[in-house]
């Protein structure tokens, strides 16, 4: 289920967590209110911002580590023809037909639909989205609701953070006495000023491609994926209106068999 931590990306993901660690351990050594209220003895906040950092480096390993959906077997590939009458195969343009047959080029398995093969990891993996090289794994089906909550939770770490180096700041009278006085707290500012506008955005997308219950791989390369060619532009087989594209991405858990979806779609048009 997880991978060695110490295997591909350990770099990324030690240096992500030695920069985490670093800029928490600059916003309590400076005059910022966390120290403020540590040293009056108000440790509600400080507590709570050191125990949300905690659970963001937490999530981040997890979704680091997990298996994003590898497919390793053909074994358990045989229940996504299970379900499908041969008149429900009729239906489907032959270009889609061939694809749910195909075998990857790669690792030779066969691809379930909006599975694909991953060059860095090495595997297929279902429900493709990307490969982040920020946690150096895929996002697929068994990781992406974790990698979003990751970026909710980083999100609101960053805010707070920003906010806390911005109560930080000490008046001089001059600019040089400033930047001397301020500017490792500054840099520590613009630093998260700019991962909270990467985070908003990233946080953003995803949350607006998951509404839409489609990945970030099809909205990219929709042109060149066999079941989406044959599609119009506003058109998504797999979307089932916003509520249930969210509810089954939060809260239905397990494999979904998405060609049952997809002909289930099919047959509603005709």
């Amino acid at each position: 289920m997880f991978k060695n931590v110490f295997g591909s990306g350990f770099l990324v993901r030690t240096a992500h967590v030695i920069l985490t660690w670093v800029i928490t351990l600059i916003l309590f050594l400076h005059d910022t209110e966390l120290r403020k209220q540590e040293e009056t003895g108000q440790l509600v906040q400080p507590v709570l911002f050191v125990l949300l950092v905690l659970v963001s480096v937490l999530l981040y390993f997890g979704v680091s580590l997990m298996d994003p959906g590898f497919i390793l077997s053909d074994d358990s590939d045989l229940q996504f023809t299970l379900g499908v009458t041969e008149e429900q195969q009729d239906m489907i343009p032959p270009t889609t037909k061939s694809l749910r047959q195909r075998r990857c080029g790669h690792c030779l398995l066969q691809q379930p639909m909006r599975s694909k093969h991953c060059q860095t990891c090495q595997h297929c993996v279902r429900r493709y989205d990307h490969h982040c090289p920020w946690i150096e794994n895929c996002v697929g089906e068994k990781n992406h609701r974790w990698f979003v909550l990751y970026l909710a939770v980083q999100l609101l770490v960053l805010l707070w953070g920003l906010h806390i180096a911005w109560t930080g700041f000490s008046y001089v009278p001059t600019w040089q006495l400033w930047l001397h006085t301020n500017g490792v707290l500054l840099a520590v500012a613009v630093l998260l000023a700019l991962l909270s506008l990467i985070v908003l955005l990233l946080l953003g997308s995803h949350l607006y491609l998951v509404s839409l219950n489609t990945t970030t791989w099809e909205f990219m390369s929709r042109h060149r994926i066999s079941y989406l060619k044959h599609c119009g532009a506003d058109e998504n087989p797999f979307d089932r209106g916003t509520f249930h594209n969210l509810w089954g991405f939060f809260c239905v858990w397990g494999t979904v068999v998405w060609e049952q979806v997809y002909f289930r779609e099919g047959s509603d048009q005709v």
